[in-house]
């Protein structure tokens, strides 16, 4: 059975730092791209990074950028997801996700595997 488990979220006040793990069980994707959604309350959930197969190209949400860095180590098969400078708007549930296919690896539909969310509050 395929899992993917998020760790290292937490409540944090503007300006700090977290650092988000997934690690996945059941099969390898170190030829999978990896990525991180989050769904704030009362809002659809959004694409915040990814990271391709090879982990030489990274995509962010335009938000993000400069702060948040996504980084993967296929010997643990473990996704990070480095967040510094947060600030309350970043305040959400943390996904990680798998896809087996292409992409376009800012859309959901492209990802196959879940992991259940680790939430994260910053407030001011």
């Amino acid at each position: 059975q395929v899992q993917l488990v998020e760790s290292g979220g937490g409540s944090v006040q503007t300006g700090a730092s977290l650092r988000l793990s997934c690690v996945a069980s059941g099969r390898t994707f170190s030829n999978n791209a990896l990525g991180w959604f989050r769904q704030a309350p009362g809002k659809e959930r959004e694409f915040v990074a990814a990271l391709n197969r090879n982990g030489m190209r990274t995509l962010f949400r335009d938000s993000v950028k400069g702060r948040f860095s996504i980084l993967r180590d296929n010997r643990i098969n473990t996704v990070f997801l480095q967040m510094n400078s947060l600030i309350p708007e970043d305040t959400a549930v943390y996904y990680c996700a798998a896809a087996v296919g292409i992409g376009p690896f800012q859309q959901e539909s492209s990802y196959d595997y879940w992991g259940q969310g680790t939430q994260v509050t910053v407030s001011s």
